[in-house]
C-alpha cells in the first residue's frame, strides 16, 4: 500500500506502507509531510482527502483542527462519491505499470516502478485535474450526489 500527496504544481512524497493505514499511521504521516507541500506549493492551501476510517480517525481530525490556521481541510460529506483526484493520478500509475515491459515481478520491483512512475507524472497533468473540480462539483449537484462520469 503506498500514501500520496499532490498539489497543483507537484507531487509529493510516495510513501510505501508495510502495514495497514490506520489513524496511527496516517498521523505519523501528516505532520512530515502534507504541510510542508501544502506551504511551498499552494496559495490557497486547500486539503482533500476522503473519509477513509484513518482519515476520519479522532488522532487525524484533532491533528487537522489544531493545524487549521495552516490550511483549509475540505470536510467529506459521508457516504458520498469520491471525487478525489487522487484516485485519477492512481488510475495512471496502475495503467502505466500494467503496461510496464517486462512487468515488475517481485514486490521491490512494483516499488520501483511505482516510484518512477510518480515522478514521470507531468505538471500539466496534475494542473488539468485540479482545474476540473469545479466541472466535478457540478456534475455532482447536477446528479444529487449520485454516480458522475468523474
Amino acid at each position: 500500500m503506498v500514501w500520496d500527496v499532490c498539489s497543483w504544481r507537484d507531487m509529493g512524497p510516495l510513501i510505501r506502507l508495510e502495514t495497514t493505514l490506520t489513524g496511527d499511521k496516517y498521523l505519523s504521516i501528516l505532520p512530515d509531510h502534507l504541510p510542508t507541500l501544502i506551504h511551498l506549493h499552494c496559495a490557497f492551501r486547500q486539503f482533500q482527502q476522503d473519509n477513509a476510517t484513518p482519515h476520519a480517525s479522532r488522532v487525524a481530525t484533532k491533528w487537522l483542527q489544531e493545524h487549521s490556521s495552516d490550511f483549509r481541510h475540505f470536510h467529506w460529506p459521508p457516504k458520498s462519491p469520491e471525487m478525489n483526484i487522487i484516485e485519477d493520478i492512481r488510475d495512471a500509475l496502475l495503467h502505466a505499470v500494467e503496461n510496464r515491459s517486462p512487468p515488475p515481478r517481485t514486490p521491490m520491483d512494483l516499488w520501483t516502478v511505482l516510484k518512477d512512475e510518480w515522478r514521470e507524472l507531468p505538471p500539466r497533468y496534475l494542473q488539468t485535474l485540479v482545474e476540473s473540480m469545479p466541472h466535478r462539483v457540478a456534475a455532482l449537484l447536477c446528479v444529487r450526489g449520485g454516480p458522475t462520469r468523474y
